[in-house]
């Protein structure tokens, strides 16, 4: 898929300004690539999962320091590869040390703005079919959208809950709305 450079470079300031829509469009854009990489890398899923997920956290975490004079995609790149060799450095020490992994905090600033269309379609269902739906999503992202929809937990309480950074809550529920979406839309069709 080609992408506008000039609407990729819009969406970039956007999210910068805090838009949970240029959020999502950077997040929808650029999963595969991410996720294609690290699948290569680590050749199971759900690590390839898992550290794209925090490549995209830390990515909105630091997305102030992106060097617009670079490739976008480029730059995704590199902090999951930062993250996988982290990830395999600790690994490395933990066992060395045999401690458990200490994790750090980050609070990310993507604002929690009006349903999106994910939210909106996910809401219409009827609860036992969207139970139904919710079932074929993989375990973690049923753990989110449980915690989020089903035991109204804010993102912090679900962050303390799953032992995991507000960023990673945040990338995880939005990718966890878009395939619901997705399952929807296809039962629906």
């Amino acid at each position: 898929m080609e992408i506008n450079p000039a609407l990729l470079l819009h969406q970039i300031e956007k999210a910068k300004a805090g838009n949970q829509a240029a959020f999502k469009y950077l997040l929808d854009t650029f999963w595969v690539d991410v996720y294609s990489f690290q699948l290569k890398h680590t050749r199971n899923e759900y690590d390839a999962e898992d550290i794209t997920i925090q490549t995209f956290s830390k990515a909105f975490d630091k997305l102030h320091t992106f060097n617009e004079k670079y490739s976008f995609k480029t730059w995704l790149i590199a902090i999951s590869k930062n993250i996988h060799i982290d990830l395999i450095r600790k690994m490395k020490s933990s066992i060395r040390l045999e401690t458990a992994d200490e994790g750090t905090e980050k609070v990310n600033k993507i604002a929690d703005e009006s349903p999106s269309i994910e939210d909106t379609l996910i809401s219409e269902q009827h609860l036992a079919q969207l139970l139904n739906d919710i079932k074929q999503l993989k375990p973690p992202y049923q753990e989110v959208i449980n915690l989020r929809y089903f035991q109204e937990k804010s993102y912090k309480e679900i962050a303390e809950h799953l032992q995991e950074s507000m960023s990673n809550v945040k990338v995880k529920l939005l990718r966890a709305k878009k395939l619901l979406a997705q399952i929807i839309e296809t039962r629906r069709s």
